[in-house]
């Protein structure tokens, strides 16, 4: 079973998968849950101004996501509109501000290298992880959701933010 048909083709390109026997099913979304809210309501429960941009990642703390790109693009979107700053901030959302791996902590001791050396420490919040009763004020308050990602098989994080009403700006990569 794959989430999409650019996950079938890598099934047959890295394992040599039969495509006769390979179904597709992409993954659904609990509308229930993910729904849009009242964005002054959604940003007042999570502590966000209401004249703020919010940008907002959900995801992996990993190189793939490509979480130093988003860095990287804000700083430079705010060498060309300073006049941004005071009213913009990034929030994001997974893996542990104070992680347990070495892996994850070399990753976010990176990422905080890269958001001080680019000027955007205030700017830039890891949140950690939430849960998904939170999840949908963070998506509901934010201007959009961006995932810059090297790679995704299907791209939830997404399809989370739409059905919340919430623009998303996405690498053109596998599912996304």
């Amino acid at each position: 079973v794959a989430a999409t048909d650019r996950e079938t083709q890598q099934m047959q390109e890295y394992y040599g998968a039969d495509p006769a026997r390979v179904s597709v099913v992409p993954p659904g979304v609990d509308l229930e849950r993910f729904r849009p809210l009242p964005c002054p309501e959604a940003r007042a429960a999570i502590g966000v101004p209401r004249d703020h941009l919010m940008i907002l990642f959900v995801g992996r703390i990993q190189p793939i996501k490509g979480i130093d790109t988003l860095m990287q693009a804000l700083a430079l979107l705010l060498q060309r509109q300073p006049a941004l700053r005071p009213r913009l901030c990034v929030s994001l959302i997974g893996g542990d501000p104070d992680p347990d791996s070495e892996h994850e902590r070399s990753e976010m001791a990176r990422l905080t290298a890269l958001r001080e050396s680019l000027g955007i420490g205030d700017l830039v919040t890891f949140l950690g992880s939430k849960d998904q009763d939170t999840l949908v004020h963070y998506y509901s308050a934010a201007s959009m959701v961006v995932m810059p990602s090297h790679y995704e098989s299907f791209g939830m994080v997404a399809l989370e933010a739409m059905a919340c009403g919430t623009p998303v700006i996405a690498s053109d990569v596998g599912g996304l």
